[in-house]
């Protein structure tokens, strides 16, 4: 079938595009939660207990190479409405950057491990009502940190220590895209607190979506300058 035969085909408008962004989010959503399932089914058994946080901050380990893959899968998308393959590239991303995703992935975890515990056990601590707000904002530079690195990562082949300088370079060279990640982050945390933890999880893809729509400007800028 030629391409021009295909776009008479399977349409070539707006509503047609709309048709296979939607295929390929619904795609690549269930493959994250085939993916991620281990840690989201252990996540669900776990109790709201201060003491439960570093077994929830394992349980994330499989979310990692997951959204790295639906990262991947998204921004391979093919335009070809007729040659729609997403699950292909969420495999093919999977196999690719899994070890890479997990070596920015597990040293973010314990560090989101370490000042989760002490906030939860802020008051028998006995320290400055200021330590509170200085572990809240440590934990949200790390995840606007561990946003642009695992872009970085599912998209571009570095070294562990090359993606972590790169993610923490292009915080502040990009304000736009840092304010737009903590929107979204913000937007997430708001339906786990507010629902479920399983929301966020459920609506993974879409965030995956929106988190390389926000992080076009850190993309064009590692692709231009820092790779061949």
């Amino acid at each position: 079938m030629s391409e021009a035969t295909a776009g008479r085909r399977f349409g070539a408008g707006p509503l047609s595009r709309a048709a296979a962004l939607i295929y390929s989010l619904l795609v690549v959503e269930g493959l994250f939660l085939v993916t991620a399932a281990p840690g989201l089914v252990a996540l669900t058994l776990l109790g709201r207990d201060a003491s439960n946080v570093p077994l929830a901050a394992a349980c994330a380990l499989p979310l990692g190479p997951a959204l790295s893959a639906a990262l991947y899968a998204l921004r391979h998308r093919s335009r070809d409405l007729a040659d729609l393959h997403p699950a292909a590239a969420f495999w093919r991303g999977y196999r690719a950057n899994v070890r890479g995703v997990l070596k920015i992935w597990v040293p973010w975890l314990a560090v989101v491990a370490v000042v989760g515990t002490n906030l939860a056990n802020f008051a028998a601590a006995g320290v400055p009502g200021w330590w509170a707000v200085l572990l809240v904002l440590v934990a949200a530079a790390a995840m606007l940190w561990v946003a642009n690195a695992l872009v970085i990562t599912s998209l571009f082949e570095f070294r562990a220590v090359d993606v972590a300088r790169l993610a923490s370079y292009v915080l502040t060279r990009h304000p736009k895209a840092t304010l737009a990640n903590a929107s979204l982050l913000v937007v997430a945390g708001g339906a786990t607190l507010v629902a479920t933890e399983l929301l966020p999880a459920l609506l993974a893809s879409a965030f995956a979506a929106a988190l390389l729509w926000n992080s076009r400007p850190v993309i064009a800028e590692v692709q231009e300058e820092f790779t061949a």
